[in-house]
């Protein structure tokens, strides 16, 4: 598998243990499709732990971006984790050829229903913002799901997409707690909430993305409901 040695650019925090890496691109050839994912290799760590030095991790912007991507993780307590946000800005990182097939189907007259919970919004980031930028005619319905509203990354942008884009509704819901500027839905994704928005729930292709318990649900939800299993498609983020 191609690699290709590319330079930390920038980090910073974007939601409640949650942070964003940039990563530069120039000169270098890198090109994937919105959605997809690369595994993140640390050359020459300080420490290392029985997790190892490599993630794999979704690209969390559009690909018409020049010059750089961007990935987002929490920011749990290893040895990966603590490397990558220590490291000096320029340091290179190994990255992997772009992998993966969580990406927007070519049928606009089938809408797109993404399920999101957590920091499985990654490729759902990169996919909205692409399809935005292309005037793309696919109908977009985005749930995301966070414990509380501090975990929710992104917000800003996928509004500000809101706007730009007649065909994407985005509904975002709390599960835990909500203050008192909340304007979202509040409690789990489920079949109350998917009525309530989708005009057609047999229509659409369903994209998942989140921790595995909540795409196990998010799943059995959709069968439930009546959802051939060939209309959904899935990313797990297990472990990050």
């Amino acid at each position: 598998m191609a690699r290709y040695l590319l330079a930390l650019k920038d980090r910073q925090e974007v939601a409640k243990d949650t942070m964003a890496f940039w990563f530069n691109t120039v000169g270098t050839g890198y090109t994937f499709r919105a959605g997809q994912n690369a595994a993140f290799i640390l050359v020459d760590p300080l420490e290392t732990d029985g997790e190892g030095s490599a993630r794999t991790l979704s690209l969390a912007t559009s690909p018409n971006n020049q010059g750089s991507f961007m990935v987002a993780t929490r920011m749990r307590d290893t040895a990966f984790k603590r490397a990558l946000r220590a490291i000096p800005i320029g340091t290179h990182v190994k990255v992997s050829a772009p992998m993966g097939s969580f990406t927007l189907h070519r049928d606009s007259s089938r809408p797109a229903v993404f399920l999101a919970g957590g920091i499985g919004i990654t490729p759902v980031r990169s996919i909205i913002g692409w399809a935005t930028e292309e005037r793309l005619p696919h109908n977009l319905y985005l749930f995301y799901s966070n414990r509380t509203p501090e975990e929710a990354a992104f917000m800003d942008g996928f509004e500000n997409w809101m706007r730009l884009n007649p065909n994407l509704k985005f509904i975002p819901t709390v599960t835990a707690s909500r203050n008192g500027s909340w304007g979202g839905e509040f409690g789990r994704i489920d079949r109350e909430m998917l009525v309530k928005y989708v005009p057609e729930i047999r229509g659409p292709l369903y994209y998942l993305a989140g921790p595995p318990g909540m795409v196990a649900a998010m799943r059995q939800l959709l069968d439930d409901m009546g959802v051939s299993e060939d209309s959904i498609k899935t990313e797990e983020f297990a472990g990050y």
